[in-house]
């Protein structure tokens, strides 16, 4: 029998509108927005280095603090649900290498992204623990959490375990490559040094704050983000509650998802977080 939440919860996903009624063109990106988006991460290495060659190493650190925002939070986001368009080979290929970039396994972030999708806000769901620990808790949550993200993948022995160990493997040389040439050339390491610590508010950022792990249904559980002051600090990031609600809706159309939701969200009491304005 089910629980009055379950029952709950479904009651309130079959109201939420299909994307029929929200319009198939939030499924569209352009070729060359789509062009554009997949070079980002390469360009912000290349950036990184060529910035670190002529001594502008804020701008160095810029470049990476860019890739690190985007690569996990939009661009591999959108490779791991496959929503941009892509065949199956590119899409693979594209999500094996720009995580590498940020030296972590695509395929491990597929697999704990699409759990934490169908198990929020269960026990087990390792990408969401962050959302029921204190701020200092999801702080320092995130010291480990890649390297647990890769061992949980591993272990869990999926079709994706052969990408998964390669791209571990490929991850520990790049940082071992890294190690052995510092004495004659420091750039790599500061590179893999800036990556590795960029992961580390990944928690607070993905979980911690848009969460709420005691919503009953699954739009009570992520919360609901307005306003211009965050729309520029989060670049157009913070629409999770969107992005629960219709993860085949790639990142680029996520603030014209949330104008059609908002009447929906509205006449359901939502609320919306807002900074200022």
């Amino acid at each position: 029998m089910k629980t009055i939440n379950q029952q709950t919860q479904n009651l309130e996903i079959k109201k939420i509108p299909n994307l029929s009624e929200l319009g198939r063109d939030l499924l569209y990106i352009s070729p060359l927005r789509l062009a554009f988006t997949l070079i980002v991460p390469f360009v912000c290495t290349a950036l990184f280095f060529i910035f670190a060659y002529y001594g502008y190493w804020a701008l160095s650190v810029l470049s990476l603090m860019y890739l690190s925002f985007v690569s996990y939070g939009s661009i591999s986001h959108d490779l791991v649900h496959r929503n941009i368009g892509l065949s199956k080979r590119l899409n693979e290929m594209l999500l094996c290498s720009i995580e590498l970039l940020a030296l972590r396994s695509g395929h491990a972030y597929r697999l704990v992204h699409l759990h934490h999708h169908a198990s929020y806000p269960s026990d087990d769901d390792i990408e969401g623990a962050a959302s029921r620990m204190s701020l200092l808790g999801s702080l320092f949550e995130g010291i480990t959490l890649q390297v647990r993200i890769h061992i949980w993948a591993i272990r869990r022995r999926s079709e994706l375990h052969v990408w998964i160990v390669i791209e571990c493997l490929v991850s520990a040389l790049i940082v071992i490559s890294a190690l052995i040439i510092f004495p004659y050339f420091m750039t790599p390491l500061l590179y893999v040094v800036l990556m590795i610590m960029g992961s580390w508010i990944i928690p607070l950022i993905t979980s911690y704050i848009p969460h709420n792990p005691k919503g009953i249904s699954e739009i009570e559980q992520t919360l609901r983000f307005r306003g211009i002051v965050l729309s520029i600090i989060a670049l157009r990031h913070l629409y999770h509650l969107e992005h629960h609600l219709y993860p085949s809706i790639p990142h680029h159309n996520w603030h014209k998802l949330a104008k059609r939701l908002d009447p929906y969200l509205d006449e359901h009491g939502i609320n919306s977080n807002k900074l200022w304005f």
